[in-house]
């Protein structure tokens, strides 16, 4: 893949979302399968993987430093704190600078790694100004823990006041077809502040990849309570999706690559981190980088798949409410 830049790393211009692996969608992946789908990422050519502590409150970033850490000169690696407790086994947001120093040594041990490339607030503790939680980052930042700093769902006005603190090298939120929060602001905030944007849930959590076909029901599967998975809207989504398929038969491509190539045609500084348990999907993934969309089928997916065509907000309002990212006009505000 041609490389790109994450804060002031180079990296493959399609990252790894390790969270699928553990958490979010279902029973973890089976070890066999997870070591498969790593290191069969590594041959393909992906270098820059993401993690965090909250994903199986452990398993992921064990999983990540097993795997992974005997190759870990050819990774750039991302990790989150944020949302469990000091010990990383308590679910919980809690960004107080105590919690955040402790819970970074906690995930040094498990990725088996003396150094974290890039390390995210994963939500922002309203309870604690952002200010005190980016600067317990900076100063992991000058204790050599980690090289630098991510902030996840945040909105353009936090960013700003977070980077005020301490440079931030790259914000992460949801980005697709489908989702398109970030066009409201915090896109011009990343490139104003020359943050580089990261893309996560690029194919849709799974959906606009062709890869649900019935609203999901499976124990941990987090889209069992988002409303776009549900009812109504899922069987409207199905129908906007069939059209979607055909635009990307039409440039020559699956639907997930179709979104990938979409997100890398937006913008030279976003960088999309999809996730999958199968080495299949993988390899497509990662050959979307070599994708160019022309401008009128990029103008075509944003006429198609956007916030006045799908049916649903993207989180229920107990989530929604956790997060600080802007919505859409026509997202109604959470209770």
């Amino acid at each position: 893949m041609q490389p790109r830049k994450v804060g002031p790393f180079e990296t493959s211009a399609i990252g790894f979302g390790c969270m699928g692996l553990s958490h979010g969608y279902g029973p973890p992946a089976d070890r066999k399968q997870a070591e498969a789908v790593l290191l069969g990422a590594l041959d393909a050519g992906y270098s820059f993987f993401d993690t965090a502590a909250v994903y199986g409150l452990g398993h992921n970033e064990t999983l990540v430093g097993e795997v992974l850490g005997p190759h870990r000169d050819r990774i750039v690696l991302a990790s989150k704190c944020g949302i469990t407790d000091a010990t990383g086994t308590q679910r919980g947001v809690d960004g107080r600078p105590q919690t955040l120093k402790a819970l970074c040594d906690v995930s040094l041990r498990r990725l088996k790694t003396d150094v974290i490339d890039l390390y995210y607030l994963h939500r922002w503790d309203r309870r604690v100004p952002i200010e005190e939680s980016v600067g317990a980052l900076a100063e992991l930042v000058a204790a050599g823990k980690i090289r630098a700093i991510g902030l996840s769902e945040v909105s353009a006005p936090t960013l700003r006041r977070a980077h005020a603190t301490h440079p931030i090298a790259a914000l992460q939120t949801e980005y697709s077809p489908w989702t398109r929060n970030p066009e409201v602001a915090v896109l011009d905030a990343c490139r104003e502040l020359g943050v580089t944007f990261v893309a996560f849930s690029p194919v849709g959590r799974g959906f606009l990849a062709g890869g649900v076909r019935t609203p999901p029901t499976a124990a941990g599967d987090m889209r069992v309570a988002m409303p776009r998975f549900q009812g109504e809207a899922f069987a409207a989504n199905l129908a906007l999706l069939a059209r979607f398929e055909a635009l990307g038969r039409e440039a020559g491509c699956t639907p997930a690559q179709l979104c990938l190539a979409w997100l890398l045609a937006k913008d030279p500084t976003i960088v999309p981190i999809p996730g999958t348990t199968h080495v299949d999907h993988m390899r497509e993934n990662a050959a979307a980088a070599s994708i160019p969309l022309s401008a009128e089928i990029v103008a075509r997916v944003d006429a198609l798949v956007n916030a006045d065509t799908v049916a649903g907000p993207r989180y229920p309002a107990a989530l929604q409410a956790s997060v600080d990212t802007e919505r859409m006009p026509n997202e109604a505000v959470a209770a």
